[in-house]
């Protein structure tokens, strides 16, 4: 049985982990990358502003996350986006469209779930 080789990349231009997973784990040569929030690895804090803005932030790690790996989302196969109001859908579709103006687009899963549920 051959075991698959699994290799962890980090970078400061991301935001660190928790120590309980990694930011990205590249298995032969696949990249696949932890969630990731709004946050500026240079303040370690979340960026103010628009959804536009966030949408931004979290695509610009992602993409410092997998330039660490030497490819970028120009690459990426698969998003999962969340949010916690539909009304900012259109906001983080135009800040999400900047990353891919040319080539195949990758899939997207959209989940919308209420931040603070009543039951």
């Amino acid at each position: 049985m051959t075991l698959v080789t699994k290799k962890a990349v980090f970078t400061d231009l991301a935001p660190a982990p928790l120590p309980f997973y990694s930011q990205c784990v590249v298995v032969e040569r696949m990249a696949y990358v932890s969630g990731s929030l709004g946050i500026d690895p240079a303040t370690g804090k979340f960026v103010e502003g628009t959804v536009a803005d966030r949408t931004t932030q979290i695509l610009t790690n992602i993409n410092n996350i997998l330039a660490a790996t030497g490819t970028s989302l120009k690459n990426a196969v698969k998003l999962n986006v969340f949010l916690t109001d539909m009304s900012d859908f259109e906001t983080m579709n135009e800040a999400y469209g900047k990353f891919f103006t040319e080539g195949v687009r990758p899939v997207r899963y959209l989940s919308y779930f209420e931040e603070n549920p009543s039951y």
